[in-house]
């Protein structure tokens, strides 16, 4: 039994020592594959960790937030990379001793390798992230930039103040109070801008309040700054969402700007004390009591400007010099004058601007002089300088106009704060109250309107808005206004939000009521307003009529202000009225003997045909998107008419005008129907007082025979096109589409037209003299488009015609033109054709001579074979830029051989400074002078450039060569007789037979090239001519060719499908490329090596040569490609951050990484290569490295 055992003892003892000793026997046998599985485990982490920084840095500049798990695991791979680094050292370090191993060493080794290779296995399985970041938040435009922020001490003062409460503990509110116009808002902006910057707040918010706050869009701001989107509508529903969700961010800062009286945060959504102790409250106010009734822990005033301060910025803004002149000295007392006060400083300064000494001594004397305005509660000190600015208007005007600018501006403050006023309102309105009676027409009422705003404008009492038909007022001068108006005989009332009726006394002379409640309380049935002579009201809709578009959003129905047909009874002194989304019956307008305008805005009027007998003074009528029942006989009975506006809801829906209605007008003066409608043409003919006729026409509108237009000052007339066309109201504007007939019933129109636009007209071989017998000099903008029968825009072949032609045309777009041979045919050297065009784009068509043309595109146009059929030459001495492509049968830009002495004709005139030439023909003769004299042929011969003379190419910037399928040579050595000193970028596309593309000496002119594009030269063997190749009359010009030749400039590089090509660059013992930043080479077949060296020499020691700006390097589909760095050469890439090898199986260059994360390239040979600060090899077949 023992002898059974033993055996058995025995060998169950030799197996578990086994399992014991064998980890160990591997540390010492398997040192090989302990290390080749580190290694590549290692690698494999260096790559993940490399493409999901990659991914975290695109997340990042979309402006996402980054998971904090993928944060965590780049953190780990980061640290786990830097602690394996020395063992990557003793690897190398055992390599070097191998043919004498210390097996101690290798044994501590093995087991340091073999403990951390599990570690980072695990990191590689935990980083397949499927994202690694989410939609963040919006941060606020008013912090981006604070440019308005003056330095003052003041300012100073309480931006430090604020800082130091923000920063401070048991401060949650602060207030910031002073007085309007001193610069509370843009302190504030600039808080918000240190908060962030300092990164103090994990959110900072700001919004604005103002007197009528609409809390529904400062609740959907703050959802933006916090990246939320609301799913529910009601304001109670936001709120909820916006507490919430403010409750899980740790620090916030809300800047609450313009704050009027006392306000519940949590009525928005925003949690506050008990409710977040991290968020702190900014508050600005123009009323101190305001501070106190929030709460404020810390309040703070923003005090005016220094003496000294207030000088600085009055001088500036007034145009003053700095020195001690008499006119300094009164502007000084007149600066003083305006307490410090940044607006004042900046109204009355821009008024005085340019003025003469006795008018600022008069001025001043008149500061001097007012004593009453000084005690005024809530403007306080700006009123005084308001009121001289506004009592300085009637100055160099007649007593007259400068009441009427007056007049203009307390218009202006109807409208509530904020509010962008269109100017076609305030010309209804002017009129209305009898602005500029000596007036001759409404268009000349208009003008003055015009001006007076203007006017308004430079004396800083109103402001401008990017839409040049409509204006602003700041919200303290329109305070100003309404104080203004407060007292006195013409009182005004505005009220920019209503929802309760108060009894209003009937003393005011002007009312405004915005926004009024549909259900509003109280609201009478009638009042008696005996005085009142302007009367606006609005309905309950939170947005303005856009009168440019016609648009406005959609709204529930049975929400419009509903008024009782007798309201307007006791109003006898009505001269105005504008109601906006309001319901009524007119009837009671009989009562209303002095009313001359009316308009409605998306209203709803019962019985209105019947009411129009009763409007005898009416003037100016407009009705959009109003809802009326028809347009009745009853309109004739309106003897003064002399506007009327009609707009339906939507252009589809034709607006029915009775037959003979609109022609007993006979007192109307401006007629815009802007919807589709039924008009008889016909009747226009017997206004004869008719200025201004903006109209959607159909074609068959048109086409009634012997119909003309009448001459008109102002028109925008679409025929059977979209009315955006109408959105020019200020301009002469005409547009025909799909027309066949005669184009005579514009007759009227063609002398004084600007913008004209022709669209499928047909029957018509040119412009002038058939269209446009005078020469249409009044012609800005000309559109052509599929008129298939148009030949020539000018043709004068029989000798008749206009010596002047298209004199002011700026802007000429011609499409699709299948007829097109040119744009002028039969002038002279006495004709004068379109001296005023500055840019020109024709596409799918075909060109004469224009003195200002700097821009020329000729494009698809498949029969065009010449631009101009002239032999004057004085056209083209502007030309900057041509660009001539997809011309199949193009010879020539002129049509001329020689001129009547018998000698080439030259332009001499031509500083181009791009040249683009693509898809053409054979271009013979083309007598183009560049910049200074003789001439030079372009075209697809098998030399591009034929020069005669000597050139300085000085201006030249682009050139742009594509589809020359006949060309081998760009230029003869073109540098011996043309310097291209300022060219940047040269494009060459399918030139399927260039052999090269530079010579020596052309090389060395290229100083300034940034940017070179190379694509589809299928024979192109080198970009640059060999030295043995130059032949011996090229190279006789000095020294040149036989220097090193250096792209000193040259940035990015790309070339594409270029079959034959061997080499790009020589290489000699001067950087070729400096700048170079970004090479892309992919589908070279026979590419061989990317630098080649000038002398076949062997290198015997190594050189290296740096590329410390190459960021992008790109090699793909290189099946020749042998080596990127010739033989013996090492080259350090030390600003690398992207690196692609794809497809180049005989590339010998291997690419390697070292401590500083620079990439270094060597090409492989046959000794062993020192590899001292070469750590990482990353060379491999494929490689897609990517680094940020």
């Amino acid at each position: 039994m023992a002898e059974y055992f033993a055996p058995t003892a025995v060998e169950n003892v030799t197996n578990q020592a086994k399992e014991c000793a064998l980890p160990y026997l591997r540390y010492f046998f398997g040192y090989g594959e302990i290390v080749e599985d580190f290694t590549n485990q290692r690698k494999a982490l260096k790559l993940r960790k490399q493409r999901v920084k990659t991914r975290v840095d695109e997340t990042k500049r979309k402006i996402e937030v980054i998971y904090e798990d993928v944060e965590d695991w780049l953190r780990s791979a980061e640290k786990e990379l830097e602690e394996t680094q020395n063992l990557e050292d003793e690897i190398d370090s055992v390599r070097c001793f191998k043919w004498c191993p210390k097996w101690g060493w290798r044994y501590c080794l093995s087991k340091k390798l073999a403990e951390k290779t599990p570690i980072i296995s695990k990191l590689l399985e935990a980083s397949n992230f499927p994202q690694v970041g989410y939609r963040g938040s919006l941060q606020g435009i008013e912090f981006i930039t604070s440019t308005d922020f003056m330095d003052s001490e003041s300012s100073k003062s309480a931006l430090n103040q604020i800082m130091e409460a923000i920063n401070g503990k048991g401060v949650n509110m602060i207030g910031l109070h002073g007085m309007p116009g001193v610069g509370k808002t843009t302190l504030a902006q600039e808080v918000g801008k240190h908060a962030r910057e300092q990164k103090l707040f994990d959110k900072v918010v700001m919004f604005t309040m103002s007197q009528n706050p609409n809390i529904n869009k400062i609740q959907d701001k703050v959802a933006d700054i916090f990246g939320l989107n609301f799913e529910t509508s009601s304001r109670e529903g936001k709120e909820e969402v916006l507490f919430r969700s403010m409750q899980g961010v740790n620090k916030i800062l809300v800047i609450v700007d313009d704050l009027w009286e006392e306000l519940k945060l949590e009525s928005i959504g925003i949690p506050f004390g008990d409710e977040h102790k991290g968020c702190k409250i900014l508050l600005t106010t123009r009323d101190q009591q305001v501070c106190t009734k929030m709460n404020c822990q810390k309040e703070i005033q923003l005090g005016i400007l220094s003496e000294d301060e207030a000088w600085v910025l009055f001088r500036d803004k007034a145009g003053l010099d700095d020195d001690s002149s008499t006119l300094n000295d009164v502007a000084k007392e007149v600066a003083a004058q305006c307490k410090g006060l940044p607006l004042a400083i900046v109204v009355v300064a821009k008024a005085l601007k340019g003025e003469s000494l006795n008018g600022w001594t008069t001025v001043n004397q008149r500061f001097k002089e007012s004593r009453h305005l000084d005690n005024e509660k809530v403007l306080g000190g700006v009123l005084k300088p308001l009121k001289l600015s506004y009592d300085y208007l009637k100055e160099g005007n007649s007593q007259m106009t400068g009441n009427d600018i007056q007049v203009c501006f307390l218009l202006c403050s109807l409208f509530p704060e904020d509010y962008e006023i269109s100017l076609e309102i305030l010309i209804m309105c002017g009129i209305g109250v009898g602005l500029f009676p000596n007036a001759y027409s409404i268009e000349d009422t208009r003008n003055e309107i015009v001006m007076a705003l203007k006017k308004l404008q430079k004396s800083g009492l109103l402001l401008g808005t990017d839409d040049a038909k409509r204006i602003r007022m700041h919200d303290v001068v329109r305070d100003f206004a309404h104080w203004l108006t407060s007292t006195g005989e013409n009182r005004f009332m505005v009220k920019d939000e209503l929802k309760e009726w108060h009894d209003m006394d009937g003393c005011y002379t002007v009312i405004a009521l915005w926004n009024c409640s549909s259900n509003i309380k109280k609201f009478p049935d009638k009042v008696e307003f005996s005085k009142l002579k302007s009367l606006i009201l609005e309905g309950d809709w939170d947005c303005d009529w856009n009168w440019d578009l016609r648009q406005k959003r959609k709204r529930k129905r049975g929400d419009l202000l509903v008024v009782s047909s007798i309201f307007f009874e006791e109003m006898k002194a009505l001269q105005v009225l504008y109601l906006e989304s309001v319901s009524f019956s007119p009837i009671g307008f009989h009562s209303l003997p002095n009313l001359k305008t009316l308009c409605c805005v998306h209203c709803e009027l019962e019985n209105f045909s019947s009411s129009l007998k009763n409007m005898r003074s009416l003037e100016i009528l407009a009705l959009i998107g109003t809802k009326i029942d028809e347009i009745s006989e009853e309109l004739v009975k309106l003897f003064t008419l002399k506007y009327l506006r009609l707009s339906g809801i939507g252009v589809e829906e034709e607006m029915n005008i009775h037959p003979n209605l609109i022609s007993r007008l006979t007192s109307l003066q401006e007629l815009h129907v802007i919807s589709k409608s039924n008009i008889n043409l016909l009747e226009l003919n017997l206004l004869s007082r008719l200025t201004a006729l903006p109209v959607i026409l159909s074609t068959n509108q048109i086409s009634q025979e012997y119909f003309v237009f009448p001459k008109l000052q102002r028109y925008a007339i679409v025929v059977d096109d979209c009315f955006r066309y109408l959105k020019a109201q200020t301009l002469k504007t005409l547009t025909v589409a799909n027309f066949s007939s005669s184009l005579s019933a514009f007759n009227n129109l063609f002398c004084n037209v600007k913008k004209l636009k022709l669209r499928n007209v047909s029957g018509q071989k040119n412009i002038v003299p058939s269209i446009g017998k005078t020469g249409v000099n009044e012609l800005t903008s000309l559109k052509l488009a599929s008129c298939k029968d148009i030949e020539f825009l000018i043709d004068i072949t029989s000798g008749q015609g206009p010596n002047v032609v298209f004199s002011n045309l700026v802007k000429l777009n011609i499409h699709n033109m299948v007829s097109l041979k040119g744009l002028c045919c039969g002038l002279s050297r006495s004709h004068r054709a379109i001296a005023s065009l500055t840019r020109l784009k024709v596409n799918d068509c075909r060109l004469c001579f224009w003195p200002k043309l700097r821009i020329l595109h000729i494009q698809s146009c498949k029969s065009l074979k010449y631009v101009c059929a002239s032999n004057s030459t004085q056209g083209l001495q502007s030309l900057e830029f041509l660009h001539i492509s997809h011309c199949p049968q193009f010879m020539q830009i002129f049509n001329m051989e020689q001129n009547e002495n018998g000698q080439d004709i030259v332009l001499p005139g031509f500083r181009s400074q791009g040249l683009v030439i693509s898809n053409v023909g054979i271009i013979w003769k083309t007598n183009v002078p560049v910049l200074n004299e003789d001439c030079i042929v372009v075209g697809n011969h098998e030399e591009v450039f034929q020069v005669q003379g000597r050139y300085l190419f000085s201006r030249i910037k682009e050139l742009d060569l594509k589809n020359l399928f006949e060309v081998r040579i760009i230029w003869n050595d073109f540098a011996q007789v043309v310097t291209l000193e300022n060219l940047t970028t040269l494009k060459l596309r399918d030139c399927k037979k260039l052999r090269y593309i530079f010579s020596p000496t052309t090389a060395h002119s290229l100083s300034h090239l940034v940017n070179l594009f190379n694509e589809g030269c299928e024979e192109i063997e080198q970009l640059i001519l060999a030295k043995d190749q130059v032949s011996s009359s090229s190279s006789s010009n000095g020294d040149t060719g036989l220097q090193p030749i250096s792209f000193p400039n040259l940035t990015n590089i790309t070339v594409r499908n270029c079959g034959n090509l061997k080499s790009l660059f020589p290489l000699g013992h001067v950087p070729i490329l400096p700048k170079l930043e970004c090479l892309k080479l992919k589908t070279n077949s026979k590419l061989e090596e990317v630098f080649k060296l000038e002398d076949e020499v062997e290198v015997t020691a190594e050189k290296e040569m740096k590329f410390d700006k190459l960021e992008w390097l790109s090699l793909e589909e290189l099946p020749g490609l042998i080596h990127f760095c010739p033989k013996g050469y090492h080259f350090v890439l030390s600003a690398l951050k992207v690196l692609t090898v794809r497809d180049s199986p005989k590339l010998t260059t291997g690419f390697f990484i070292d401590s500083q994360e620079f990439v270094h390239c060597k090409t492989k040979t046959h000794q062993l290569v020192e590899q001292n600060a070469i750590q990482n090899q990353i060379f491999n077949k494929n490689i897609n490295w990517n680094w940020r």
